[in-house]
């Protein structure tokens, strides 16, 4: 067999190329022992960028409004600590926030419990350092979720 072959097409992925060769993935969550298809099975990444999207959003319009009368660089200033504030509000105290909500989406631990709310507070924080939630696994689960064990399930 030749290496380009079994190596797969760069536009291919790994994934591809590994199927390939007779090994086989599974479905998204199936390591983490979720079920395949609706509720508590894994968010797909459309989902969960189109949450954070409209969480975005809201808290735009909310500094916006309080604090943008003036200048908007004051209002852009705030936007980062007031998503982490809400988010991990809304996450602690109900396990989902405006925008998963609206996708049908809930955070929650590995074993299907609440998260805790250090767990809450670092996902909170990495997930606005930006870095960890664009690097995934295999099940399309980010960095942010795999350092403290959550994962983002459907409802």
């Amino acid at each position: 067999m030749d290496t380009r072959e079994a190596l797969g097409s760069w536009i291919d992925g790994p994934k591809a190329a590994a199927e390939k060769m007779g090994a086989d993935f599974g479905y998204r969550g199936e390591r983490l022992g979720l079920p395949k298809e609706g509720p508590g099975s894994m968010a797909g990444p459309g989902r969960r960028i189109g949450a954070l999207f409209v969480d975005g959003w809201l808290v735009s319009l909310v500094a916006y409004g309080l604090l943008g009368k003036g200048t908007a660089s004051s209002a852009n200033l705030w936007t980062t600590p007031l998503f982490f504030g809400v988010t991990a509000l809304l996450l602690a105290t109900s396990g989902t926030t405006v925008g998963k909500r609206l996708f049908g989406l809930r955070v929650v631990r590995q074993d299907g419990r609440r998260a805790t709310i250090p767990q809450v507070l670092l996902r909170t924080l990495l997930l606005c350092l930006l870095v960890p939630p664009l690097v995934w696994d295999r099940d399309t689960r980010g960095l942010h979720d795999k350092a403290v064990g959550t994962v983002e399930v459907r409802i």
